[in-house]
């Protein structure tokens, strides 16, 4: 194809999208009027000049998932806030999602509150790769937290020591009282 060099102009209007825009070449930037297809030079489809580009959200859904970083979803999740009321927790939770942060927000167990009631505490859990990010972002915005988990919990060994303990504290309270009741008598 032979190019005349000369930019086009737009000159008509057929009243779809971006229709009063002129069309451009992704590659080489050329303008062309909008009966144009394909771009004499490169041979590329066209696309609208100066149409936005920003793909707009299709829900509310659709816009939050547009701001979670990938790198932080990944690993079991991991408690890194309480907040008192369903209201306190949607704010945690939006606080994290502006630093890329998913989060999941949970009825703390132990709590009777009906289902339907926004109140009782909740908890707030993260991927273990936004762990970090997270907590950051709440020390950052003043919010306390949670503990740091102190491991998988006792162990074997640990849990009949106790054991052995209480029934100890038990024999010896047995005996005393024993001792008492004969006393008296």
């Amino acid at each position: 194809m032979a190019t005349s060099g000369k930019r086009h102009s737009t000159s008509s209007s057929r009243g779809t999208p971006g229709a009063s825009e002129a069309l451009a070449c992704p590659r080489c930037a050329r303008r062309y009027d909008l009966d144009r297809r394909f771009c004499e030079d490169c041979g590329m489809p066209l696309v609208y000049a100066g149409a936005a580009t920003v793909e707009e959200p299709e829900s509310s859904a659709h816009e939050r998932a547009r701001k979670i970083r990938p790198e932080l979803t990944r690993g079991d999740l991991v408690r890194v806030a309480w907040a008192r009321h369903q209201a306190e927790a949607e704010l945690i939770q939006n606080l994290l999602l502006e630093e890329g942060v998913p989060s999941i927000v949970r009825r703390t167990a132990g709590f009777d509150v009906p289902d339907f009631l926004a109140a009782g505490p909740r908890d707030i859990l993260v991927p273990e790769s936004g762990v970090e990010v997270a907590r950051a972002a709440l020390q950052t915005a003043e919010i306390e937290p949670s503990p740091v988990s102190l491991g998988p919990g006792p162990t074997r060994s640990h849990v009949v020591r106790v054991l052995i303990a209480v029934a100890a504290g038990g024999g010896v309270a047995a005996l005393i009282a024993w001792a008492l009741v004969h006393a008296v008598s």
